[in-house]
């Protein structure tokens, strides 16, 4: 049956070249679009005969190239995925809806390559439908179909299969059997070819990633694979939870590492536990958005996946969320035993891609008001059914990052000092650190002032120990789920912390941004702003979106020292500081995270430090609601706030006698017994 609505839908496509029902700027738009489709169909059948294998490699390179050719940034002005190319030349009604559908089949690319033929069927038909609507309006009263007609059409295509790819996308990620990535990984590395197999965008960064690691020692990769998965170990081990009830982990990747993820793997095994590797989404119905979760290659285009980020407003109303709520307990329920055992992602970032300046544009759809609740709304229940089959008190992670050869041409130098950072002496940081921890523990609130421009001014209230002997506000981490070493982290007290944060620069999740400010109050963000663009809304809009995901506000729900200055001066020495990702970053100074804290639905397992001392600020006064059964517990965000040693000015604990000890003082460590940590700055 699929195979003849596939045979069905190419045959109706193909036919599209010879028509000309539409007027001729929408006439070309499903030509072009039918051109892409057809390509996609010939890539399939290509697969199917087995010609990944039997091709050169530079049939395989072209055919990718061909794939994404046109959304690179030299093509993406013309592209009708561009929302401004497609509302200049339909309007903004028209031109929105078509650059939607657009961006929406070209996610037919990785069901291609994994012969997922219902997948490709149900974008084919989607086509056709909205084709063949323009087409009767045209032909029976020679008008275009009203938008409203069209947005039903998609409407229905989303409420329609969201069921399906719920419960898709949990099997990726809780069931071993979903192997398609893993075969890839355990077989033949020993050409780049190998690459082309995912039908992820390659480029020189993957290429000339696996060629590094090709030419590393065995022992230099069997160290990067054993720091990655010891650090998931570790996590289980400090976060006092039982590994030994776990079965899976799910690995997380960019394509180029599989020499490394492949010793990984049969380190897992080890541990008893089978991988999952499960894609990045490309499609709505997956809930894709800017930042990729999953294994993914090469990105094609920054801006077209931010002009893109926010295309569920087309579709998104409260029913939408129900249906979605709905589909998630459900497939949450069948697969209840699989995720009963299910450990928790163990990440490997990447970083050094060049950064790309965004343009924020009013042809992109966005979400309204009552929407960015919906999507608030739906972010908190899907975080509460997911803890619900996936204990956070039970599960664990890890993360680590490397950076890709487009960072410069001391790739392989940096490569080697990241090595050496992710690897460094965790004995000796965590002595440093417990010295550090102590002092704090003597404070009832600490002051971080900045320096050299930098205005932040901000009093962080700690937890009060009942009793100092045995408990602590401060965890000691070095090596575990956050790699590298090192910081000590808390969660703060909300009442009565309060300030100014700022940085003049910082990367969050990929995006660049200029002073950012936020305004606290009692542990809230109640302003916030930044310098990227040139109205106070638009640099308002940009954080509101990415950093407090929609929500007005969000508590201060982490506050850390960073002491990894190693980390620190190799990026000044290589000038990358603007290219780490926020795990190494936020050990390169203080930092704040605004949303959940480091301890989110885990908050009653008790933790302790290798002092034997318990961990108590694990709540505050919003995850605490989560004993009345609140909603508002959670924010199911989590994003780091760091700021650079060279920007501060001041680290100090004040204690309830106002005693001020103080900890960094412009820049550099001043407690005694953690000067060491100067070392790399004097260096």
């Amino acid at each position: 049956m699929i195979n003849e609505r596939f045979l069905l839908a190419k045959e109706r496509i193909e036919k599209i070249k010879d028509e000309s029902v539409l007027p001729k700027n929408y006439q070309k738009y499903f030509e072009n679009m039918a051109e892409f489709l057809l390509m996609a169909c010939e890539n399939y059948l290509f697969i199917m005969e087995d010609g990944l294998f039997k091709e050169k490699i530079e049939v395989l390179q072209e055919r990718n190239y061909k794939l994404y050719e046109d959304i690179l940034p030299e093509n993406y002005e013309n592209s009708y995925a561009n929302p401004e190319k497609s509302v200049s030349l339909f309007g903004e009604e028209y031109g929105k809806i078509l650059s939607f559908l657009y961006a929406e089949l070209r996610s037919i690319i990785p069901f291609v390559y994994e012969k997922k033929l219902e997948e490709m069927v149900i974008r084919l038909e989607l086509f056709l439908e909205v084709y063949g609507s323009f087409c009767c309006e045209q032909e029976e009263n020679k008008v275009l179909p009203s938008s409203g007609a069209l947005k039903e059409i998609i409407y229905w295509y989303v409420n329609d299969y969201t069921k399906d790819a719920a419960e898709a996308k949990l099997q990726a990620m809780l069931c071993p059997e979903s192997d398609f990535a893993l075969r890839i990984i355990e077989g033949d590395l020993s050409e780049p070819r190998y690459l082309y197999y995912f039908g992820e965008y390659v480029t020189d960064n993957q290429i000339e990633t696996w060629k590094h690691l090709n030419s590393l020692p065995e022992e230099v990769l069997q160290k990067m694979a054993d720091t990655y998965t010891e650090g998931y170990r570790i996590g289980f081990e400090v976060g006092n939870k039982d590994i030994s009830k776990k079965k899976t982990v799910n690995i997380r990747y960019c394509l180029g590492f599989e020499p490394m993820i492949k010793r990984a793997v049969e380190n897992f095994r080890k541990m008893g536990l089978k991988p999952t590797i499960y894609r990045a989404a490309s499609s709505i119905l997956q809930g894709k958005g800017m930042n990729r979760n999953g294994y993914y290659g090469g990105i094609p285009n920054k801006q077209y996946d931010f002009d893109h980020k926010d295309d569920q407003a087309l579709v998104l109303d409260k029913k939408l969320v129900q249906v979605r709520i709905e589909a998630l307990k459900e497939s949450f329920e069948k697969y209840k035993e699989q995720a009963s055992v299910f450990g928790g992602p163990a990440v490997m970032e990447t970083f050094g891609e060049k950064s790309v300046a965004l343009k924020d544009k009013t042809a992109a759809l966005h979400l309204s008001e009552s929407q960015q609740k919906l999507a608030v709304e739906y972010m908190a229940a899907s975080g509460e059914i997911q803890n619900r089959y996936i204990k956070g008190e039970e599960r664990s992670f890890t993360i680590i990052a490397f950076p890709v050869p487009e960072i410069g041409k001391d790739f392989a130098k940096i490569f080697d000092e990241v090595i050496r950072i992710n690897t460094l002496d965790y004995k000796l940081y965590q002595k440093m650190q417990q010295i550090m921890i102590d002092t704090l523990d003597q404070g009832r609130y600490v002051l971080v002032k900045g320096m050299n421009g930098n205005k932040t001014n901000i009093k962080v209230m700690l937890h009060t120990l009942e009793n100092p002997e045995t408990q602590t506000n401060f965890e000691n981490c070095v090596a575990d789920v956050n790699i590298p070493v090192g910081e000590v982290f808390t969660s703060p007290v909300l009442m009565g912390t309060e300030g100014i944060l700022h940085v003049s620069r910082v990367y969050l999740n990929e995006l660049e941004y200029k002073d950012i400010m936020l305004t606290i109050k009692d542990g809230m963000v109640t302003d916030y702003g930044c310098s990227n663009f040139d109205t106070v809304e638009q640099n308002r809009k940009y954080i509101k979106d990415n950093v407090l995901y929609h929500h007005n506000s969000l508590p201060l729900g982490e506050f850390a020292i960073g002491t990894n200055t190693t980390a620190f001066v190799a990026a000044r020495k290589y000038g990358i500081e603007d290219k780490l990702p926020i795990l190494i970053a936020e050990k390169t100074g203080p930092h704040f995270a605004v949303g959940d804290t480091c301890y989110s639905h885990a908050e009653d397992v008790k933790v302790y430090n290798p002092d034997g001392k318990e961990i108590i600020a694990r709540d505050n006064e919003h995850s605490v609601k989560r004993l009345e059964k609140d909603v508002n517990a959670y924010f199911n965000c989590h994003t780091d706030i760091t700021i650079p040693y060279d920007e501060l000015g001041e680290v100090s604990v004040v204690t309830a006698d106002e005693k001020v000890i103080t900890i960094i003082e412009e820049g550099r460590f001043v407690l005694p017994g953690c000067e060491a940590l100067n070392a790399p700055l004097d260096e």
